[in-house]
């Protein structure tokens, strides 16, 4: 519990303000009294009679409020709290606390202050990666600065990776930590795993497949399927955001290519084997891609016309395309340590899916129903079983975003005692 603790909340002005009120009130019921700094451009993402109503305390913004500042107000604020913290901790206010800037209330307090100082960083994903953000995190972590998250996902803005601030419930429990240490260790996420120290999956290479291939019947038509790609692009994220090497190799999607993941793109079946083949060696595959079965025996090499006369349309005959988790999970010197396939059926999810395991030889795999009505295909959620070599573990229906997430720290747990009953 928090009870009695005191916390000075700083509220920046990012999407994730909204995140604010829901950390406000897991605090208090944890006991926790909540006061609220909010920046000018936090007013443009929350009211301050919404900060206000749910910490039962008065929102400063300003600093030079005549009456807080005859009392000397910011130093009070930053001397009578037992933490600070800043949710959200944009880019901007990182840069004024890395470099001692205090141009407004907040920043003063933040320079004035003798507490310890949590931050939970979010912003845009390549925002995250730029050097400078990487040199004033790296700064702040030398004066003492404690970090939690961020998280790794969709933005707002569409583009996949660390950047997301970490969920409330995250963020308390790391001011549980900070009020309990009287050391001032790093509070690492996925994303500060970058800088501060190295995430599980450090050092670790791995090769994703992700979104449909396209097998070309003439110049103009193909055969493909409704794979959106949303599943693999989120697992490199995953990945990456706990400091793993990440190659990813794509068919075509309307996907911005996650940051911080080297990406590769692909059309057919037969160019991501060579792409992924190219890739080896890698310690994990996690091949998600949707990729076809078949491919037309002959491409046109003009567009097929319709003939006139209503004569039958062309013969078009199938052969099957190289079957690529077969292929990398055969035994041999370039095989991952670990090789996780995906199996998206219509009916009999688990037997299919079980059976698929087997007959290709990986050491996981992850099933899903991708039926009509399911919205699986193109849609932001999906519901899996995780089958290895012990059993199913089904998952409740999530985002595809928590389910990459969750399977990247199964990844990070296997390898982290690679004599667990996972290894296949």
């Amino acid at each position: 519990m928090l009870t009695g603790k005191r916390i000075l909340l700083i509220v920046t002005g990012g999407i994730a303000a909204y995140k604010a009120l829901e950390l406000i009130r897991l605090l208090r019921k944890a006991g926790a009294g909540v006061k609220v700094v909010m920046t000018r451009a936090a007013g443009e993402f929350v009211t301050p009679m919404s900060l206000a109503v749910l910490s039962g305390e008065e929102v400063h913004t300003d600093l030079f409020s005549l009456k807080d500042e005859t009392e000397i107000g910011h130093i009070q604020l930053s001397r009578a709290a037992d933490l600070v913290v800043v949710a959200p901790a944009t880019a901007d206010i990182l840069a004024k606390m890395a470099a001692g800037i205090s141009d407004d209330l907040a920043t003063t307090l933040l320079l004035a202050t003798d507490k310890r100082v949590l931050v939970a960083p979010a912003m845009n994903v390549r925002m995250w990666f730029h050097p400078a953000t990487r040199r004033n995190l790296d700064q702040l972590s030398r004066d003492g600065v404690l970090t939690v998250g961020p998280d790794a996902g969709e933005m707002a803005c569409g583009e996949f990776g660390p950047g997301r601030m970490a969920e409330p419930a995250t963020i308390v429990e790391a001011i549980r930590a900070a009020l309990a240490e009287n050391s001032r260790p790093a509070l690492t996420g996925p994303g500060t795993a970058l800088i501060d120290a190295p995430g599980p999956l450090s050092g670790r290479h791995a090769v994703v497949t992700s979104g449909p291939t396209h097998e070309p019947i003439d110049p103009v038509r193909y055969i493909a399927n409704r794979s959106s790609g949303k599943q693999g692009h989120a697992i490199a994220a995953a990945l990456a955001a706990l400091g793993c090497q990440v190659t990813l190799v794509t068919g075509p999607t309307r996907l911005t290519d996650p940051a911080g993941v080297d990406t590769i793109h692909i059309e057919s079946a037969r160019e991501m084997l060579a792409a992924v083949e190219a890739a080896l060696p890698a310690d994990i595959a996690v091949c998600a891609a949707a990729v076809a079965d078949w491919r037309p025996a002959i491409e046109a090499g003009q567009k097929l016309k319709k003939q006139p006369g209503g004569a039958l349309p062309p013969d078009i005959r199938l052969i099957e395309n190289p079957d690529i988790l077969r292929t990398i999970s055969a035994p041999g010197p370039s095989r991952p340590a670990l090789v996780v396939g995906f199996a998206a059926e219509t009916e009999q999810v688990l037997d299919h899916a079980r059976a698929k395991r087997a007959r290709k030889g990986c050491d996981w795999i992850v099933a899903n129903d991708v039926s009509t009505g399911t919205g699986t295909f193109g849609g932001d959620d999906n519901a899996v079983h995780l089958i290895d070599a012990d059993g199913t573990d089904s998952w409740p229906a999530m985002t595809k975003q928590a389910v990459a997430d969750r399977l990247a720290r199964r990844i990070a747990d296997h390898f982290a005692a690679p004599t667990t009953k996972d290894s296949a």
